[in-house]
């Protein structure tokens, strides 16, 4: 039976085929036959909501497999070979709190006692028997934050408020599960109030961003002023004496604003720019030193002012007293090496080490560690390594070989679903693409992108731009604000909004640019740097193999390699004996590969391909347990009941980071159907013929081992509601869902 299977279509036991008549039937009767009346009423209503098949013949690669509906003018002009696009552009968008009429003023939610400072103007309610009369009926009768947390900060407004409201409408707390979570802090990388007031008034310095953007206008050039630096060459002795391509290019004085680098707006030094508390680059560095130069202790000007990052010349008796001598500091030394411009105070000293007495010279090298926080005293000779400043090439290296790397997913690769990921074995995260002059913009949705859980251990941010001021300071920013592992560039978005601007693909079209973005934010991180890329752009000519080695010269640590180009978008198969050819290139430099991998055999084949470890994007869609699976070197027959555990998993942490309220639930509910789009390709282990499943064989119509399974392997979108409401209730009445991807991979 499967031989006489379509080309591309996945081997199903013949016992488990059905009809797509039959199939449809079987779930309208609630896993009964259904009367033969009712199937002609109901095949109308399955050509509307049911996505867009995507049986394509094998002779017809060049068309797609869209829907009429979808195909819009573009297709009528020449329907013969439109090409796939991947994304329903023109589906309805219906924001989250659309779905609630009446909304409770926060400052009533929040308990402020109903001082709103809006006052009269406030368009929101102040009544909560007003709202609570209008009030949708809960959804359920255990409010996940409040079982989890003790408290439900949205009060009467939560959906399942019935758990934790008392008689009076007050809200209730469990004080023993309050205090268990006192002073954690669950997610990080959010944007303050604070923060998002200086970025949208421009105030936030950007200073080693600027400091390199003015070697680009110095230099004139379509390349990186610092492109003679090899960082991948550790032997040239004056490299650590070039990590400032600015200073090599001007060949001045640096202007009076580069002394305050590493200041705050208000000059005074912060701590955690101090020499002894991070290698940072506006620090004193460790190069300046008498004993790490030459036998007679001379230093050239010109070397102390390349070493220590444009703070000037320091004096002889600085270099001495900046680095642990056994003499108190004078007040001129604090100031050369600290870079402030006024003599420090015996006061500015104790702010600036965070002592509350005076400090002693042991105290003042040693109150500190890598990360800033006060460490015991210690007396004896010093090590180098809290005060060295790392070179280029010896910058904190991402030690990820080997290792389950979740791939970043527009959409989809949200927080609660890295969280099921990272249930299930993945090793490396990362958040969603996000756009860098939306970030600089202080924009809350797309700093939302970034914020990290406590359980992503390793975990880095992947940034989208086209030219290198926005990227580099969109780097700066990152790396003072919140906390990464590393930071990813998208060179392989192919969608067109982006293409179109430079960005994602464009890049590897762009080299100048490329170079200039890739040495630009290596410049201001503190933490590696990686890329993800394409073969190419278009199909038949590979440009990856010409452009790896360049990337590695340019500084990055890390490179992705996804076996498609862009106009091959995800059709067809990935390239993977073009992946270890270009592995080969990149070495000594890590190389991860990315494409089609849906299983452990896939897992193994990929690395027998010389890859330094595989990616993993569409696979942990279709099967989150995907990484289990490579773990453990097994197939897993999971069964509808768990993985509908799993499903009831990701909308209790939707509810703990969306909300619980009205307008939390639509999100979550919102990014389900998401994910359920792509969660029905999967087919169950025990109903294949032949394992495993491949990435591009479109699943048919089959009848799964219980009604659930059946449910779950559905393609209609109204079968993917019904899911969602066994889990957030009934859907409200005008709600729509069109899914973002067309589903267009099948081939």
């Amino acid at each position: 039976m499967a031989a006489a299977l379509a080309p591309g279509v996945a081997p199903v036991r013949a016992r488990f085929l059905t009809s797509k008549e039959q199939f449809h039937a079987y779930l309208r009767a609630g896993g009964e036959e259904e009367e033969e009346e009712e199937k002609e009423e109901k095949k109308e209503e399955e050509q509307v909501s049911e996505p867009p098949a995507k049986r394509v013949k094998a002779e017809e690669l060049g068309q797609d497999g869209e829907s009429q509906g979808n195909a819009g003018e573009e297709g009528k002009e020449r329907p013969e070979k439109k090409r796939a696009r991947g994304q329903n552009k023109s589906r309805p968008c219906m924001k989250p709190n659309c779905y609630e009429q009446s909304r409770l003023c926060p400052s009533v939610t929040q308990g402020c006692g109903g001082q709103c400072h809006f006052g009269p103007r406030c368009r929101f309610l102040h009544d909560v028997s007003q709202y609570l009369a209008a009030k949708p009926a809960d959804l359920g009768q255990r409010c996940v934050l409040f079982d989890t947390f003790g408290r439900c900060p949205y009060g009467v407004t939560c959906r399942f408020g019935q758990a934790h409201l008392g008689d009076s409408h007050q809200n209730l707390v469990n004080a023993a599960l309050v205090q268990q979570w006192e002073g954690k802090v669950l997610v990080r990388n959010g944007l303050s109030k604070e923060l998002q007031q200086q970025l949208r008034k421009r105030k936030f310095s950007f200073h080693k961003a600027e400091e390199f953007l003015r070697g680009l206008r110095a230099g004139k050039g379509g390349k990186a002023t610092g492109s003679s630096t090899e960082v991948s060459n550790c032997t040239d002795p004056q490299e650590g004496l070039r990590d400032s391509p600015v200073l090599q290019e001007q060949g001045e004085d640096p202007r009076p604003e580069a002394l305050q680098s590493s200041q705050g707006a208000d000059g005074a030094p912060k701590p955690e720019v101090l020499p002894n508390s991070q290698g940072a680059e506006d620090a004193a560095k460790p190069e300046v030193l008498p004993h790490s130069q030459r036998a007679d202790g001379a230093l050239k000007p010109e070397a102390l002012q390349n070493s220590q990052g444009a703070e000037g010349t320091p004096k002889p008796e600085v270099m001495q007293s900046s680095r642990g001598a056994e003499d108190t500091p004078k007040p001129e030394v604090l100031q050369n090496s600290q870079g402030a411009e006024d003599a420090a105070r015996p006061e500015a000293l104790q702010n600036s080490r965070g002592a509350e007495d005076a400090p002693k010279p042991e105290v003042v090298r040693n109150s500190q560690g890598a990360d800033g926080a006060p460490s015991i005293p210690t007396l004896g000779p010093l090590t180098d390594e809290d005060i060295t400043k790392l070179r280029p090439c010896e910058k904190k290296k991402l030690e990820i070989q080997g290792k389950l790397y979740l791939a970043p997913l527009t959409t989809c690769g949200n927080l609660p679903f890295r969280r099921i990921c990272k249930r299930f074995g993945a090793d490396v995260t990362c958040g969603e693409m996000a756009v860098c002059t939306n970030l600089l913009q202080g924009q809350s949705s797309e700093w939302a992108l970034l914020k990290r859980h406590h359980t992503e251990d390793i975990f880095g941010v992947q940034l989208e731009g086209a030219f290198p001021d926005t990227m580099t300071k969109c780097a700066e920013l990152l790396n003072r604000t919140i906390n990464v592992d590393f930071v990813d560039i998208n060179v392989g978005c192919p969608i067109d909004l982006v293409y179109k601007k430079g960005g994602g693909c464009a890049l590897m079209t762009r080299s100048n640019k490329f170079e200039q973005i890739v040495r630009g934010m290596n410049s201001v991180l503190d933490v590696p740097l990686t890329v993800k890329i394409r073969t190419g752009v278009q199909e038949k000519v590979n440009v990856a193999h010409k452009i790896i080695p360049r990337i590695r010269e340019w500084g990055a640590s890390m490179v992705t390699l996804h076996g498609r180009s862009r106009e091959q978008r995800y059709t067809r198969s990935a390239d993977w004996a073009y992946i270890a050819e270009c592995a080969r290139l990149a070495s000594p430099m890590p190389l991860f590969g990315n494409g089609d991998i849906l299983s452990y055999e896939d897992a193994n084949r990929a690395m027998q391909m010389g890859v330094s470890g595989i990616m993993i994007a569409r696979g942990a869609l279709i099967k989150p347990w995907l990484f289990t699976e490579i773990k453990e070197q097994r197939h897993w027959d999971i069964s509808s009941r768990e993985r509908f555990d799993i499903l009831k998993d990701f909308t209790n942490f939707g509810l703990e980071h969306w909300g619980s309220d009205t307008q939390g639930v639509e999100k979550t509910r919102k990014f389900l159907l998401e994910w359920l789009s792509f969660l029905c390709r999967y087919i169950p282990v025990g109903l294949l013929e032949h394992l495993p499943q491949k990435i591009n064989e479109r699943p048919p119509y089959y009848l799964g081992r219980d009604y659930l399974e059946t449910l779950m392997a559905s393609q209609n979108v109204d079968d993917w509601i019904k899911i969602s409401e066994l889990l957030l209730g009934p859907v409200p009445p005008s709600f729509t869902f069109l899914p973002k991807h067309k589903a267009n991979s099948y081939r």
